[in-house]
């Protein structure tokens, strides 16, 4: 009887593992087919087509891409910066300036997929954003960890004609709940701007 029992036993933990397996596997391939059809929109909009949505049903599409040379990242970030739109990559949100351009732009993404990375960015890394017109280079400049209820941007470079880009995630890192208040933040500047030691963090934490 207690040998049946345990057969049993065993029978059930290798269907419940079974059926993690499943779950787990449908979800990356989910994320992995998520991933060819953002490139596939990405690659039609270099092409000259505009805001190609990846599915019919999606509300966001590529807009530039970036790259991090020392960390071997690259990534591309979509239009929006809503909770649908970061699960499944950066986001530029949407009343900013787009990456690339002009001004300051805000690109988000959550801390365990796609912006994991930052944890291991350092000031003086290179990052290169490709738009559909041009490729610019950016110097990390600062890092902060700020409170998100008070940090704010010197207002000088909302004004100012260089390019900025300013990418923000949670933290921190390890944080085994979503949420909270603090976000860690790369303050990045175009390479050839004259102005770049005068665009800084104003942090309160």
């Amino acid at each position: 009887m207690a040998s049946r029992l345990i057969r049993y036993f065993l029978i059930v933990l290798s269907l419940v593992g079974l059926w993690h397996s499943a779950i787990a596997g449908k979800f990356y391939a989910k994320a992995w087919l998520a991933e060819q059809f953002i490139e596939h929109a990405w690659q039609a909009s270099l092409e000259g087509e505009s805001k190609v949505r990846p599915w019919p049903w999606a509300d966001t599409w590529p807009i530039a891409e970036i790259h991090v040379p020392r960390l071997n990242i690259r990534q591309i970030i979509l239009s929006g910066d809503s909770s649908r739109v970061l699960a499944f990559g950066p986001g530029s949100t949407e009343s900013g300036i787009l990456p690339g351009e002009p001004g300051l732009s805000i690109v988000s993404g959550h801390r365990d997929t796609s912006f994991n990375f930052l944890k291991n960015i350092q000031e003086g890394d290179k990052l290169i954003i490709k738009n559909e017109q041009e490729v610019t280079t950016y110097k990390v400049e600062e890092l902060a960890i700020v409170d998100q209820r008070y940090f704010q941007i010197d207002n000088k470079i909302m004004k100012e004609q260089h390019s900025s880009i300013l990418l923000v995630t949670c933290y921190p890192f390890d944080a085994l709940r979503a949420g909270g208040n603090k976000r860690f933040v790369v303050l990045a500047n175009k390479v050839d701007s004259k102005t770049d030691s005068k665009s800084k963090i104003e942090k309160k934490i």
